[in-house]
């Protein structure tokens, strides 16, 4: 399943970087990209998109649509 978010949040290379790590801990099998250009994350996983949403709260981020 493919999954994209608009992460309004995300202002620098190193929060971008926090926030792959953080998806990556708790769903390691997922290909996750994230933009701090565009301010998005792109994941491909086989978890449930409700899953990755309260990943991206959890980790101080705030989602738009």
């Amino acid at each position: 399943m493919a999954l994209k978010l608009h992460v309004p949040s995300i202002d620098s290379p190193d929060s971008a970087e926090q926030l792959k790590e953080t998806i990556l801990t708790t769903e390691p099998d997922a290909d996750v990209e994230v933009s701090v250009d565009t301010k998005t994350v792109t994941i491909n996983s086989q978890a449930s998109e409700e899953t990755f949403k309260q990943l991206i709260v959890a980790a101080g981020h705030t989602i738009s649509s």
